[in-house]
């Protein structure tokens, strides 16, 4: 019985962190489309605000997700980060080149 109930738990915990990572991919995914809408209406500064949430969001993704997701994730993160740079310097054009990178990478973790 004892084994039984192991197994049941560890079973729980393995599908737990899988809803965990795909709930943080989701939200990422959310910010990084508001990311890239506003950066192709030139609004620089509110792409890094959704970009900021996008990655704290694919950051914790990628903490639980394993092989090819996380990879993506982590991709993800790095073009998050080069959105948020060149928006911090107004150029909305590159930051949104980064951040549509950004959302192809999450789309492709969640396949």
């Amino acid at each position: 019985m004892k084994k039984l109930a192991s197994i049941f738990a560890g079973l729980l915990f393995i599908f737990s962190t899988v809803v965990f990572a795909e709930e943080h991919a989701s939200a990422a995914l959310e910010h990084a489309n508001t990311a890239v809408e506003h950066g192709k209406a030139g609004h620089a500064q509110i792409l890094v605000e959704h970009a900021k949430v996008a990655l704290d969001h694919s950051l914790a993704a990628s903490l639980v997700a394993k092989g090819q997701p996380k990879n993506h994730l982590d991709a993800a993160a790095k073009s998050l980060q080069d959105a948020i740079d060149h928006g911090n310097l107004g150029h909305a054009d590159l930051a949104t080149k980064s951040a549509e990178e950004a959302v192809e990478h999450i789309k492709a973790s969640n396949k």
